[in-house]
């Protein structure tokens, strides 16, 4: 029998989350401030969602935009955070740690692993910003993550099926690889029968218009909102069957 393919969904606030999981997405990545490429959900937020769904939902820990690269003040918000998300009852957690050199910080990495434990840790596009990215998957093996997301350190996954085939080759059913960034139903089913992946991850996000009747014209804002596409996320399930 053909396994199932996981569709993980990223999303960044809870109503989105809710919409996900209404499309019928298989787990989520929940973050939000998208802007900052996401960080980690407010504990009302978390509190919130995880009295909502059955279904594996894994909050990104990432105190901040910009690098991988903490502070140890830093560093103690993110195990700060990882002990609410666990005891909360969260499947998982998303995190990402890397040194100056661009390799895995192996020791921090490590830790939250111990810490999380029985979560599951996805390592996530940290990734791809090291240097030597099939070291990064023996040491993230050794680390005892569960999964990388990656795009294959290029912005569109599509640009990089040829290392991600490499990753997945490479990771031997020890690690799984993740593919994300640029993934839609029109390109899904490519992805996973060119690279061999059994999970794919995808925001299937789309901008939503304010509400609000009234707006100030002088504050030139659009006040738009990040959500998910529901029709998109159910046409990726359809083209993963």
């Amino acid at each position: 029998m053909v396994p199932k393919i996981i569709l993980e969904v990223a999303v960044f606030g809870v109503e989105a989350a809710l919409s996900a999981i209404k499309a019928g997405a298989n787990r989520i990545e929940f973050c939000e401030n998208p802007l900052e490429g996401g960080t980690t959900p407010s504990h009302g937020s978390l509190q919130t969602l995880i009295s909502k769904t059955s279904i594996p939902v894994f909050p990104i820990v990432r105190p901040r935009g910009g690098d991988f690269l903490y502070t140890e003040t830093e560093f103690e918000v993110i195990v700060e955070d990882i002990k609410f998300i666990k005891s909360l009852g969260y499947k998982g957690a998303v995190v990402g740690f890397l040194l100056k050199d661009g390799s895995i910080d192996i020791k921090r990495t490590k830790a939250i692993v111990d810490l999380a434990a029985p979560m599951e840790i996805t390592f996530h596009r940290a990734f791809d910003r090291c240097h030597n990215p099939f070291q990064a998957i023996e040491d993230l093996i050794h680390a005892g993550c569960k999964r990388i997301l990656t795009s294959a350190q290029v912005p569109n996954v599509m640009e990089g099926l040829n290392l991600l085939k490499s990753l997945v080759d490479k990771a031997a059913g020890r690690i799984i690889i993740l593919p994300g960034s640029g993934v839609r139903a029109k390109n899904c089913r490519q992805i996973i029968d060119a690279v061999g992946a059994i999970e794919i991850h995808s925001s299937a996000r789309i901008a939503v218009t304010s509400l609000m009747e009234y707006t100030n014209p002088l504050m030139k804002e659009n006040l738009q909102s990040t959500q998910v596409d529901e029709q998109e996320i159910k046409a990726m399930l359809e083209a993963l069957i």
